[in-house]
């Protein structure tokens, strides 16, 4: 596993189906997947070898990491229980430290919405290092920009674009190809006016002058 595979796959431990995660790891193309803690016991019952496995393994199944300690191609990184960031966040800075330049993490939202914002706010850590960070699940493709992106209709993840102010104040928001458009706007906290916009051009633009928004492309 070298600086030249570039696309990560980052299975976490939240509430996912098996049949998503085959099928993200099917369409997905990725390089490199690393299990984070209780992640591992998704692929098992996908039967899928990770790559790298990171954790202090206090949620997962014995059985299951003693199945995979036996594999030799698995490296293993155990880390310590009193640490200070998630298994996913150490998942998601080796990925990078090993080069990757695109991540998805699939597994990083379920019933835990402390794990839920806490891995939301780590979709930051790409901005900070030029890549690009997913958050995937059966509903929703989430997250942060800092710079102008483009979405192509015919490949949007959901009917709804959401956009969320991350930093105090977002300036110089333009919506274009939106049903919803916005120029060159402020937006702020505490207001849900981001909400539930809609593509209707082949291809809609999102511009920002300063600050971090939060882009979720969801579906019912």
């Amino acid at each position: 596993m070298g600086c030249g595979e570039m696309r990560y796959l980052i299975v976490a431990g939240g509430n996912v189906s098996d049949e998503f995660i085959a099928h993200v790891i099917k369409t997905g193309g990725f390089d490199v997947i690393i299990a984070a803690d209780a992640g591992m016991e998704a692929l098992y019952r996908c039967h899928v070898l990770p790559d790298i496995i990171v954790g202090d393994f206090d949620s997962v199944d014995a059985e299951i990491l003693e199945h995979f300690r036996k594999k030799e191609r698995i490296e293993i990184c155990m880390l310590n229980p009193e640490k200070d960031d998630t298994d996913t966040e150490y998942a998601i800075r080796e990925a990078i430290r090993r080069g990757a330049k695109e991540i998805a993490i699939v597994g990083g939202t379920g019933t835990r919405m402390d794990h839920v914002l806490g891995n939301i706010c780590l979709l930051g850590i790409g901005l900070e290092h030029g890549i690009t960070i997913h958050l995937v699940d059966e509903h929703n493709r989430i997250r942060m920009i800092d710079a102008p992106i483009t979405l192509q209709r015919q490949e949007q993840y959901g009917k709804y674009i959401s956009l969320i102010p991350f930093s105090e104040k977002v300036n110089g928001v333009t919506l274009e190809g939106f049903k919803y458009p916005l120029q060159n706007y402020t937006m702020g906290g505490f207001n849900s006016l981001g909400i539930s916009n809609e593509i209707i051009a082949d291809e809609a633009k999102i511009s920002l002058a300063s600050g971090q928004l939060i882009v979720v492309e969801s579906r019912d």
